[in-house]
Order: structure tokens, then C-alpha cells, then sequence
């Protein structure tokens, strides 16, 4: 019976409330009262007084959000444009015998037997791409991102791809001569 009392008096006592919800958020998540005792009190921040006729200081202006894309967003960094191979012989070889040889223009990734268009710029600057490029080679067509980072100052490409099927571990291409 008073299992049945219980319920009836929260009832009762949530109906004199006089109809204000003062409750917060976290009143409606499925949290016992356990978990909430176990909850460490909010930290005060201490109310800061303005005085409007003193100047402010410089360093209280606002930040501006940092961009992560350089650019247009659209395209491939123009650093990074150009001919590179995992093999230095192959910046020399004639083109169809190139076999590691990599082509960057704004927007596109060839490669011996394969062709990556750029369809997603993640994050991008001067010297960096990370992007998805939708491929097609070889009568199959699949989708891939791929970070390219220049080192050595310009003169390597590093590419790490990622999602199934993807190289495992970074490979080194070398820029090769126009």
C-alpha cells in the first residue's frame, strides 16, 4: 500500500506546483538520482564589472575561427600540382611505361592505370590535402580520401589513404623535373 502512496504524492506535489516547469535538461534524461549526486557541481566563473570609460585592452578582442581550407576549397593546392614518381627512373620513363608515376592537376590524381577525381576537399593549405576523389580504372570504379603532404621542401609527396582497400602506410613520391 504505500508503494501505491509514493507515486500518488509525487503526483500531488508536481500538481501544486503551480504549473512552472522548473525543471532542467538533464531532469528529463534517464539518470538516477545516484548518478547525479556523483556529479561534480558546475564551476563558477567569476562576474567580470565593465567599465565603460576605460579602453579595452587588445588581447580582449575576439578571435577569429581559425579555417582549416586554404583557397577556394575546390581545388588541389597549387604546390602540390604537378608529376611525381615512387621511383626517380620513372620521372624519366616514357609516358605508358611510367608505372608509379602520379599526374596532380587542380582537380584531378592520374596514375599508371587509374584516374582520381577530386570530389571532397576536407581540409586543405598551402602545402596539404585531405580530400575525397571519386577513381575509375581498369573498367571499376570506387571511392577513396587521401591526405598529400609536401616534406623536404617541396621536393616529396607523402599519400596515405584510407578507407577499405587502402595502401597500408605512407608512400614517398619524388618530385620529378617538368
Amino acid at each position: 500500500m504505500t508503494r501505491l502512496m509514493l507515486p500518488a504524492a509525487l503526483l500531488l506535489l508536481a500538481a501544486c506546483s503551480g504549473g512552472e516547469d522548473k525543471s532542467q535538461p538533464e531532469d528529463s534524461a534517464a539518470i538516477s538520482p545516484l548518478q547525479k549526486a556523483e556529479r561534480p557541481a558546475p564551476a563558477e566563473t567569476p562576474e567580470t564589472t565593465v567599465d565603460a570609460d576605460m579602453p579595452k585592452a587588445a588581447d580582449e578582442t575576439p578571435a577569429k575561427p581559425e579555417t582549416k581550407t586554404a583557397g577556394d576549397g575546390k581545388t588541389i593546392p597549387s604546390a602540390i600540382r604537378g608529376r611525381w614518381a615512387l621511383k626517380v627512373a620513372d620521372c624519366k620513363a616514357k609516358k605508358g611505361t611510367d608505372l608509379t608515376a602520379l599526374t596532380i592537376d587542380a582537380t584531378n590524381l592520374r596514375f599508371y592505370e587509374s584516374h582520381g577525381e577530386l570530389s571532397r576537399v576536407r581540409e586543405s593549405d598551402a602545402n596539404r590535402i585531405v580530400a575525397d576523389y571519386k577513381f575509375s580504372g581498369e573498367g571499376v570504379e570506387w571511392d577513396r580520401r587521401m591526405q598529400l603532404d609536401l616534406a623536404d621542401g617541396g621536393k616529396t609527396l607523402v599519400r596515405r589513404d584510407s578507407g577499405e582497400g587502402a595502401a597500408a602506410g605512407a608512400m614517398r613520391y619524388t618530385r620529378c623535373a617538368e
